[in-house]
């Protein structure tokens, strides 16, 4: 049996297969799309280094790329190459990025420098790099075949240009895009005012919101796949493998999020109201930033919202709902409110292990999976998983959470764990009787 997304949950029961009872599926593409062969093992991304957080801007799960002074210019160095990535523990699958990761490494500079960027090909095909939105010449451009010559394996190419603006930017390849990006090939480049800021920043994140399908029992990404993914992602990671945000109380936060995906994100920040204070075009003018509480992320798009942090632990998350969700069924047949008892034994007779499920809802799959009831084939996650004080937090893919705390020292970005809530401003139980009360109900 060949697992996909499509036929994982089985039939009417919509249910899960258990590992004992699949066949994992073997091909790396199901789609039959070639896959060019990386030149060598992938690069096994190591943890980040406390070294590598050397930027004035705070990567989720990421790092700065370190540089290097040459005649007043500032070198950087990229070598596109496959990377064995882990999404979350449980997934891992041989990806492509930069430099021992996806997204690559934050290149940060100053509005003015001249940058010199070597560029190393490790990849089995031919590859270029375009630095999205930014000011330079056209053969610098990064579009293979029409700004340059393509970047062919073993090849090193140099990129050199002087900064004309400042904003949050990204780098992505233009050759056999479809393939590489959708393999991880990526990054942010953020560009600092000469200037300085016109309002101080306390705390400055970045992440890249992207997609990835990797189907059940494979180890490669299907860049065949244009809509429908498995994982949805902040820096190529997926809740609770995301960073946690943290603050001070009264600190000005700054989250800038570029979108390399194949879909638009509503991003949904609890708790306050941020302001859009700019983008791929820089830093506005005070006059054009607006209030919002929620933010659509185009696709190639950048944008930056700020705030003054208050207590709390905050939801952060994009509001497409099934985009906060691991691995699952699209075509799962509707089976709310469907008794499946019987069909679940005669089933099981065939399929042991075979386990019904959605008669009230999907919240009991993560009880299941953590409780060992059921597991799914090799190398995939749970729909929903992640737990918080208050239980099972039922968020994946791109969710994460903002931790502001009155004690966090400035600087400081390790997690302050939990937030105690002060006495009685926690929502809390007051029955359970179902017929509690007299609530008003408009009739049939």
């Amino acid at each position: 049996m060949n697992i996909t997304r499509r036929n994982l949950m089985l039939g009417a029961g919509g249910s899960l297969l258990t590992a004992a009872s699949a066949t994992p599926a073997l091909a790396q593409d199901h789609s039959g799309h070639t896959m060019p062969t990386p030149a060598k093992a992938p690069t096994k991304a190591s943890v980040v280094d406390a070294s590598l957080r050397n930027g004035k801007v705070r990567t989720l799960n990421g790092w700065t790329m370190p540089h290097r002074m040459n005649a007043g210019v500032k070198e950087f160095h990229l070598v596109a190459e496959a990377v064995e990535h882990e999404f979350a523990p449980g997934s891992t699958a041989t990806c492509w990025g930069y430099n021992g990761s996806t997204p690559g490494p934050t290149i940060e500079a100053v509005e003015g420098d001249r940058v010199r960027i070597f560029v190393t090909n490790k990849l089995g095909e031919a590859t270029t790099i375009h630095w999205h939105g930014l000011l330079l010449p056209s053969g610098m451009d990064g579009v293979g075949g029409l700004t340059q010559p393509k970047i062919q394996p073993g090849e090193t190419f140099v990129y050199e240009f002087e900064l004309r603006q400042h904003g949050t930017h990204m780098y992505h390849p233009h050759a056999d895009e479809m393939v590489q990006m959708a393999l991880g090939m990526m990054g942010l480049f953020i560009i600092h005012p000469k200037a300085g800021e016109t309002l101080a920043i306390d705390r400055d994140y970045a992440f890249i919101l992207h997609n990835f399908a990797l189907h059940p029992g494979t180890s490669r990404p299907d860049p065949a796949v244009l809509q429908d993914f498995d994982l949805w992602t902040f820096n190529s990671k997926v809740f609770p493998a995301i960073e946690t945000l943290v603050a001070r109380s009264g600190e000005r936060v700054r989250i800038r999020i570029g979108n390399l995906s194949m879909w638009n994100h509503p991003i949904h920040l609890h708790g306050v109201q941020f302001e859009v204070t700019g983008g791929d075009g820089g830093r506005r003018p005070r006059a054009q930033w607006r209030k919002e509480v929620t933010e659509i992320v185009g696709v190639g798009q950048m944008r930056d919202i700020e705030f003054t942090a208050v207590p709390g632990d905050w939801a952060f998350h994009c509001h497409m709902a099934h985009h906060t969700m691991g691995p699952m069924g699209h075509d799962v047949p509707n089976t709310l409110g469907v008794d499946q008892s019987g069909i679940e034994d005669k089933l099981r007779g065939m399929l042991p292990g075979y386990m019904a499920m959605g008669k009230h809802g999907m919240s009991e799959h993560q009880n299941h999976i953590d409780s060992g009831h059921m597991q799914g084939p090799p190398n995939t996650l749970a729909m929903m998983v992640g737990k918080g004080p208050f239980g099972n937090i039922e968020m994946g893919g791109m969710f994460t959470v903002l931790k502001v705390r009155d004690e966090q020292p400035a600087g400081d970005y390790s997690d302050p764990g939990w937030y105690e809530h002060p006495d009685g401003s926690v929502a809390r139980r007051v029955s359970t009787d179902p017929d509690f009360g007299n609530p008003p109900r408009r009739k049939a």
